[in-house]
């Protein structure tokens, strides 16, 4: 497919073995907030090492519609309706290779929640979510189900407020978006990798209006005093492999 011909802009070869699914998420909200690499460090695997820019370790949160879900070799039908999704996530290096670590995945999704959850061994969660776009202007509402002494939300809306440009390499916008692998982990010990591939991210200024955001409340994050940096992005299709276990030299 023509997407796997654009590959120039890639810091790695795609990998060899074939993708198994094609997603396709639309306009998202990036929002990031410099954190100390120490803060951090509790939640994270011991065997990633925490990724920084400027000495700076950066925590996430990631809105975004996931359009479709496509498998290969399946009729181009997406599995699943689109659906929103939240993530918060931070970014790691293991053995030299940058990628993106998730903290958690907020989804309304049943197909998500409990197969994704498994498969990729990522810490999703089930929430009420609602998206909603008028004119130029995006709203998510998001509670997440479950009892937790404080409720899990999010609330906010964003409008892109910039002409659309790729960001160019070493800048932090450049290092915040562009990751071509996620890793996880189900037992803080064995870590997985699982690549990614897309076209450069087309990406926004944006502002953002976030009435309610209690989504660090489980890490002990105050980050209530810091304003983030905020970027939209009309989106990308993007492939995804298989995940892989990850094998360390002792």
């Amino acid at each position: 497919m023509n997407l796997l011909r654009d590959i120039t802009h890639r810091p790695w070869p795609l990998p060899s073995k074939k993708w198994i699914m094609r997603q396709t998420w639309s306009n998202l909200l990036f929002l990031h907030w410099p954190i100390p690499a120490e803060t951090l460090r509790p939640y994270i695997p011991s065997s990633l090492q925490i990724d920084t820019f400027n000495r700076s370790a950066w925590l996430g949160v990631v809105v975004f519609v996931m359009d479709g879900i496509y498998a290969r070799g399946l009729p181009p039908v997406s599995l699943t309706p689109k659906f929103p999704e939240i993530n918060v996530r931070t970014y790691v290096q293991c053995d030299g290779k940058p990628g993106v670590y998730f903290m958690s995945l907020d989804v309304d999704d049943w197909a998500s929640h409990t197969i994704a959850k498994r498969w990729f061994r990522l810490p999703y969660h089930p929430a009420h979510i609602s998206f909603q776009k008028k004119e130029q202007t995006f709203h998510c509402e998001s509670i997440r189900k479950g009892k937790t002494n404080i409720p899990i939300r999010f609330n906010g809306t964003y409008t892109p407020s910039s002409a659309i440009y790729l960001p160019e390499k070493e800048t932090l916008d450049h290092w915040l978006t562009e990751r071509y692998c996620l890793y996880s982990s189900d037992n803080g010990n064995d870590i997985y990798c699982g690549e990614i591939h897309h076209r450069p991210w087309p990406l926004q200024k944006a502002s953002a209006d976030i009435c309610i955001n209690t989504l660090f409340t489980s890490f002990r994050f105050d980050l209530t005093d810091i304003k983030p940096i905020a970027h939209f992005s009309r989106g990308v299709d993007t492939l995804i492999w298989n995940i892989q276990k990850m094998r360390f030299h002792v």
